[in-house]
C-alpha cells in the first residue's frame, strides 16, 4: 500500500506549479494527460461538426442506392412483363386478323348467302325458308340473321351442319328447334332456326358507333 501511496503522490506532485510553465516544459504526466484530452477534444470537435454530417450523408447515400435497387429491380420486372404483353398483343393481333379475314364486306354477303344454300343443296336439303332479315349493329361488327327453316333426315342434317362450320366465312346457326315433318310430300326432321352471319363494319359506320358511345358517355356525367 506505501508503495501505491508513493506513486499516487509522486504523480500528483507532478501536478504542482504548473502556473506560468510552457506546456513544453511540465512533467511527464501533465503532458500525457493533456495529450489524451486534446485527443479527445479532437475527436468530439470532430464529430461535431465534420464527421457527423459525413455519416449522415453516406445513410441518406444508402438509402438512395436502396431505393434505386429497388427502382431498377421495378423496372426489369415491368420490362419483362411488357415483352410478355407485347407478345401477347402480337397473338391477338393475329388472331384478330384473321377473324377479319373470315367477316365478309357489305359486297361479299350475297356470295356467303349462296355458299349456306349450296351447302343445304350438296345435301339435298329442302330449303322451304330462306329469309334474311335486317342487320343488327353492334360495336364492332355487324350482325347478318337469316331465318332458315329445312327438312332432311338426321344424317344429312348433320353433314350440312359440318359444312357450314368449315365456310371461309363465318357462319353460326343458332335457336335451333327439331320437329317430325307432318308433311307426307317431305317426310323426314324439320329444322327451324336463325343462321348469322357477320361483317365488320364501314367507315361510316364505325364513326355512327363512336358519335354513339361518346353520346351515351355524357350522357351518364
Amino acid at each position: 500500500m506505501s508503495n501505491i501511496k508513493e506513486k499516487f503522490e509522486a504523480i500528483s506532485s507532478q501536478f504542482q506549479d504548473l502556473n506560468g510553465l510552457h506546456p513544453g516544459l511540465w512533467p511527464l504526466a501533465p503532458r500525457i494527460l493533456s495529450a489524451i484530452g486534446l485527443f479527445v477534444f479532437v475527436l468530439f470537435v470532430g464529430w461535431w461538426f465534420y464527421w457527423s454530417t459525413q455519416l449522415e450523408e453516406i445513410d441518406l447515400g444508402q438509402q438512395e442506392e436502396q431505393k434505386l435497387k429497388d427502382t431498377f429491380k421495378d423496372k426489369v420486372q415491368k420490362s419483362i412483363s411488357l415483352e410478355a404483353l407485347k407478345e401477347q398483343r402480337k397473338l391477338v393481333l393475329q388472331y384478330v386478323s384473321r377473324m377479319e379475314k373470315q367477316l365478309p364486306s357489305t359486297a361479299e354477303y350475297a356470295a356467303v348467302l349462296d355458299d349456306i344454300n349450296s351447302a343445304a343443296n350438296g345435301r339435298g336439303l329442302s330449303m322451304d325458308i330462306f329469309k334474311p332479315a335486317a342487320a343488327s349493329i353492334k360495336d364492332y361488327y355487324a350482325e347478318l340473321p337469316i331465318e332458315i327453316q329445312m327438312v332432311a333426315n338426321y344424317h344429312d342434317m348433320a353433314q350440312f351442319v359440318a359444312d357450314i362450320a368449315k365456310l371461309p366465312r363465318i357462319v353460326t346457326l343458332n335457336n335451333l328447334t327439331l320437329t317430325v315433318s307432318k308433311d307426307a310430300k317431305k317426310p323426314g326432321i324439320v329444322m327451324d332456326g336463325i343462321a348469322k352471319t357477320y361483317r365488320y363494319l364501314d367507315p361510316d359506320e364505325i364513326a355512327l358507333q363512336a358519335a354513339e358511345r361518346k353520346k351515351a358517355k355524357e350522357l351518364k356525367k
